[in-house]
């Protein structure tokens, strides 16, 4: 006679019902991580960049101090009005190092970075953990990330291919990456390059300066 099958059903049965609670406690606790990174803007309100409400987020990690950061404000203020419209939040992610004791003078350093260069409207914040830089894993300014709605970070890297590299330039731009990027998430299309190496300036540890400063 042969072997009883119920058995080895029950295993398998089992297995599979293990690998379904496994699959999906990982997928909640990755959009757990993504809703946990939260920040506050210049007025105190709470911002989570990995969470978009609309169609996608545009974050910008960037820095007052920055050469190649700042000369790409117009660029960043004209996709963000043009993208706007179809659903896509911008959010400005200053990576600058805190010198001081108080959050004042960094948060007036941030206001009149805005004014300077024609930030209005623009939604900043401070990134003064890093919380943002390690979640994303950006390591320079400027550097663009496009988070679709399900929180998934879909693009990393350039916004276009402006800089040839640090301080030499292109005549003309070729390459509009993060358009392209956020043309793709839109239409529910495949990202094209969804990963490009950024030029700029390094975001710098804070905890790595504190050490060094007690050295």
């Amino acid at each position: 006679m042969g072997s009883d099958p119920l058995p080895e059903l029950h295993m398998r049965s089992s297995a599979l019902v293990l690998w379904f609670f496994v699959v999906g406690t990982a997928v909640g606790l990755a959009q757990g991580d993504r809703g946990r990174v939260q920040l506050r803007d210049l007025d105190g309100r709470a911002i989570r960049p990995f969470a978009p409400t609309g169609r996608a987020n545009a974050l910008f990690f960037v820095a007052t101090d920055c050469p190649v950061s700042n000369a790409y404000a117009p660029e960043i203020q004209r996709i963000c009005r043009e993208y706007g419209p179809r659903g896509v939040e911008c959010t400005l992610i200053y990576e600058d190092v805190e010198t001081h004791p108080s959050t004042v003078q960094l948060d007036q350093l941030v206001r009149t970075h805005l004014r300077q260069y024609g930030y209005a409207g623009f939604t900043p914040v401070v990134d003064r953990d890093r919380a943002a830089a390690t979640h994303a894993k950006a390591s320079i300014t400027p550097q663009a990330f496009v988070i679709d709605r399900s929180g998934e970070i879909r693009y990393s890297g350039r916004i276009d291919n402006l800089y040839a590299a640090l301080g030499k330039t292109r005549q003309q731009v070729t390459s509009h990456d993060l358009r392209d990027a956020l043309d793709a998430v839109l239409d529910g299309r495949k990202v094209p390059h969804p990963e490009t190496e950024p030029l700029g300036c390094f975001i710098t540890d804070p905890a790595l300066l504190r050490k060094h400063d007690h050295e």
